[in-house]
């Protein structure tokens, strides 16, 4: 449908939507037709002359000094019911509708209210220097522009006599003035609610009804003035809507002012939920203290047994039921995002222990070798564990060998070996190999600046084991004669002399 007829378009304010427009008969019940002003102002006229209207139509209709310019609102049988709804008084004889209206009337219209704004803000100043409490809200000119209504608010009788002649003196106009409320002032300027649409008052509100704070307790409402007051300063009017609800459904509950007597203690009303029918007790009149939330048919059930002197246990039933509450259930079948974290890190773990396994034994070879010289220190057991520590082979960069460049990039592999290797050498008593040398005195590190047989034979051992790693030989094993020169070396080694002792020492000695 168009923006005529029975369109649900909004364009101005308090729209009805005609649900009986595709009605033949409705259309023709009556000749009366809404029309409406600026606003939230309608009137009801009869188009006596039979001419064919729609709504939106702009429309020149008969007024009490000239002409007014308005818009058709609605049309047909729902203008009966609108006039019976609104309570509106109609003239006896009615006002008519003249005719559409024409290019000079909508201009005229046009000019009145562009001076509508202005003349507001001097007709403010006007009152406030004639001393008068009220406040002028808006001002409607007629479609002529011959005759003015201020519309007001004040809270008390006011005399504007005096106005009256200051304004149609100043404006060269009729006045009119008309007294509103509150709710009408915001109805006329509009806006939106905190509930997100427009307001009731600007779109199908026309009684307002007053409204008091009895209806904010039935509902459990806090009493908080901000969020009970709406854009007007009064109370919300959509308080009022369902009161009588909340009415009705009190009355299939207990009683407020009842007690409630159980041997554990006093109980008293709280609170009442009346969607779940369920009321909170308190066993303090004035404070929240040990609240109990128990469903209807119990507080019932309590009332009857203290009518007979009976205290139950507790304000709860004994046996409670339990909800059938839902558990959530995974759409993966109840199994942890990280659940292919496990299987990943247990593969990785079984071809580090196949990687292990082929440098352990190409490690063991020279780390048997080391044990011997190891054992067998008599007295400079310093150098002995650290040739036993160079035995272990080197890392071969030239070659490029795929097994010690594996060892260099898996440092924390090699450690834990080392750590199994000395927890087994600690266990048999053999001493660990891996532990750092011991500070040696100054003749010790003299000696190890020169190489030494021994450094040279590990030096030598050391090559052959490349080689053979390389040619896929294994290691040749150091042979036990080698190892006994090595000893014999060792033991006739010349040990330092002793220091003589001094002559005057020697003649005490003889004195004495």
């Amino acid at each position: 449908m168009g923006c005529k007829g029975c369109s649900k378009r909004q364009d101005h304010k308090l729209n009805v939507y005609d649900w009986l427009c595709d009605v033949p008969e409705a259309e023709n019940a009556t000749d009366y037709v809404e029309v409406q002003f600026k606003n939230t102002r309608k009137g009801y006229f009869v188009n006596s002359n039979k001419i064919p209207l729609e709504k939106g139509d702009v429309v020149a209709v008969e007024s009490s000094t000239g002409h007014d310019i308005g818009t058709v609102s609605l049309t047909g049988k729902l203008v009966l019911l609108q006039i019976r709804k609104n309570n509106a008084r109609l003239d006896n004889p009615p006002k008519q509708i003249y005719r559409k209206a024409k290019p000079s009337d909508i201009e005229k219209y046009k000019e009145a209210k562009a001076r509508e704004h202005d003349t507001m803000i001097r007709s403010r100043q006007i009152a406030a220097d004639l001393g008068l409490n009220m406040k002028i809200g808006d001002v409607e000119y007629q479609g002529d522009g011959n005759k003015a209504i201020f519309y007001y608010i004040a809270d008390e009788r006011v005399d504007f006599r005096q106005l009256i002649k200051v304004l149609a003196e100043t404006f060269h106009i009729r006045v009119e003035m008309k007294q509103i409320g509150a709710r009408q002032e915001a109805g006329r300027i509009g806006g939106i609610g905190p509930c997100g649409r427009e307001l009731c008052c600007s779109t199908w509100m026309s009684n307002f009804n007053s409204v008091s704070t009895v209806a904010a307790r039935l509902q459990d409402i806090s009493l908080n003035p901000q969020k009970l007051a709406g854009q007007c300063a009064k109370l919300k009017c959509c308080i009022n809507f369902e009161v009588d609800s909340y009415v009705e459904a009190l009355k299939h509950l207990p009683s407020k002012e009842v007690t409630l007597e159980t041997k554990d203690a006093t109980y008293y009303h709280f609170k009442t939920d009346v969607f779940k029918r369920e009321i909170t007790y308190s066993t303090d009149k004035s404070i929240a203290a040990n609240l109990v939330t128990v469903p209807a048919s119990r507080v019932f059930e309590v009332i009857n047994l203290n009518k007979k002197g009976i205290k139950p246990l507790s304000l709860e039933s004994d046996e409670k039921q339990q909800s059938n509450k839902r558990d959530a259930q995974d759409i993966l079948g109840q199994e942890s995002v990280t659940r292919f974290d496990s299987d990943s890190s247990g593969k990785k773990k079984k071809k580090k222990k196949k990687n292990n396994n082929g440098a352990n034994g190409q490690a063991n070879a020279p780390k048997e070798s080391s044990k011997g010289g190891a054992n067998n220190v008599s007295e400079d057991s310093n150098e002995v564990k650290n040739g036993a520590a160079d035995n272990m082979p080197a890392p071969n960069k030239e070659n490029g060998n795929a097994n010690n460049s594996r060892r260099n990039k898996n440092g924390n592999r090699e450690n834990r070996e080392g750590n199994r290797e000395n927890t087994a050498r600690k266990r048999e008593g053999k001493g660990n190999a891996n532990n750092r040398p011991k500070p040696q005195p100054e003749a010790n590190k003299e000696k190890q600046q020169q190489p030494s047989n021994k450094e040279k034979q590990s030096a030598n051992n050391r090559n052959e084991k490349l080689a053979a790693n390389n040619n896929g030989n294994k290691p040749k094993q150091p042979k036990p004669a080698r190892q006994d020169q090595k000893r014999t070396q060792t033991a006739e080694e010349p040990r330092p002399a002793k220091p003589e002792q001094s002559a005057p020492s020697t003649e005490k000695a003889s004195e004495a």
